[in-house]
């Protein structure tokens, strides 16, 4: 054989080689379990879905001081024009937007309990898989759908709060504030329709619909194509929003406590709320994660991550009362609250405050926790943790300055 005819031979060879390589070359993969840009996702109720978020502080005055983020804070369509879901209150400021390179989706909703609710006004998606074929699902299916085409690596959760009936405890309290004078307090800590959410038949209920919550959840990432150690379910509970009747800046006598501060509790139901209320709801959280027998949990305790910043604490105030004009103001984050005022009918009015921000964290609030929620992800190696104010001031991502411990 010559040497052209082997150079022929060889390159003839070489094509056919390549060619065989081109037919069995990988095809690129499509984001999913495990491929692609890691993504963090947020399930549950209003205390994760951002509701309140629009506002940092409080004003009577001028709404406009602790307006930051407007009249589109809410909106979280494709076009920035709507809610995806009417009144879920997905703010921009939600604590899962993390960023730092990790993208972030919220499928959380304002006023959701375990179990999705398509009766009310407004449908409520739960951590289920309702779907009625017309483009209402539960969040647990939402989540499903979303995971199996994006990489998510660790879910935030937030439930549980409105399976007690936080709301209409809440209104309980202010309703026993405004229509009892000083010398015959009537406390809403001992209204039956406030014990009722506490007796041991309904915690253990409660508990065991968290539980199914969670393991739904699971059930979803699992039907999405992940491994239960692929990812991470960081379960959150609830902060304190109130202080200690001690540490209020209003007095009892009058009604400047709900007139003015929109805080309108006794100061013995102010205690038993941070005694004995909130340690219930928090420790049922906690007992459903262990279960639900998943393996794959972290816990973000939150319930003093406002300590210090609490609606109507004496440690903060109202723009008006603190001498500031803005929100954007250097030390506004530290001297004024954490909480939403609670609105009823007639304080609400004609104003931009919804009453169903009341007492839900605000803007500093939810930044706050966005920053224990960053810790808690942890460069992708979740961990679990107290989060705790940690110095005055905003770090260098515009949020309070947070330890995750």
């Amino acid at each position: 054989m010559s040497v052209v005819t082997r150079a022929r031979t060889f390159a003839g060879a070489l094509t056919l080689s390549l060619v065989g390589m081109t037919f069995v070359s990988t095809p690129a993969h499509a984001d999913g379990p495990g491929v692609g840009t890691p993504w963090v996702a947020s399930v549950g109720d209003s205390y994760i879905s951002g509701e309140a978020g629009r506002w940092a502080g409080s004003s009577n005055s001028n709404s406009a001081a602790a307006d930051a983020l407007g009249g589109t804070a809410y909106f979280d369509n494709a076009a920035n024009n709507a809610e995806t879901i009417e009144r879920c209150h997905r703010s921009k400021s939600a604590e899962i937007k993390i960023g730092g390179g990790i993208s972030s989706v919220n499928l959380a909703c304002s006023g959701a309990k375990t179990a999705t609710d398509a009766g009310g006004s407004y449908f409520k998606p739960g951590l289920d898989f309702y779907d009625n074929g017309a483009g209402n699902i539960g969040q647990a299916k939402a989540l499903q759908q979303f995971a199996t085409t994006h990489n998510v690596k660790m879910v935030a959760v937030s439930i549980g709060g409105n399976d007690f009936n936080f709301a209409s405890v809440v209104q309980s309290c202010v309703v026993d504030f405004l229509g009892s004078p000083t010398w015959w307090k009537d406390y809403c800590q001992d209204d039956s329709s406030v014990t009722a959410n506490f007796t041991s038949s309904n915690v253990t209920a409660v508990k065991t619909r968290i539980s199914n919550a969670f393991i739904n959840i699971r059930t979803a990432m699992r039907n999405a194509g992940y491994a239960d150690s692929s990812w991470t379910l960081l379960v959150q509970n609830y902060p304190s929003p109130v202080p200690n009747g001690s540490a209020f800046r209003y007095g009892e006598s009058g009604y400047s406590r709900q007139n003015t501060g929109g805080c309108g509790f006794w100061n013995s139901d102010a205690n038993w709320a941070n005694a004995s209320a909130l340690p219930t709801i928090n420790n049922t959280v906690a007992g459903a994660i262990t279960q639900s027998g998943l393996t794959n949990t972290k816990s973000l305790n939150l319930s003093p991550a406002f300590n210090g910043r609490r609606l109507c604490e004496n440690t903060v105030g109202l723009y008006e009362e603190v001498g500031l004009s803005s929100w954007t103001q250097s030390t506004a984050v530290d001297r004024t609250e954490w909480v939403n005022q609670i609105r009823t009918v007639t304080t609400a009015g004609s104003s931009p405050y919804y009453i169903q921000e009341s007492l839900h964290p605000n803007y500093w609030g939810q930044m706050a926790v966005r920053s224990c929620v960053r810790q808690a992800y942890n460069g992708g190696a979740p961990k679990g943790g107290t989060c705790t104010r940690s110095a005055n001031g905003l770090n260098a991502s515009g949020e309070p300055n947070m330890s995750l411990n």
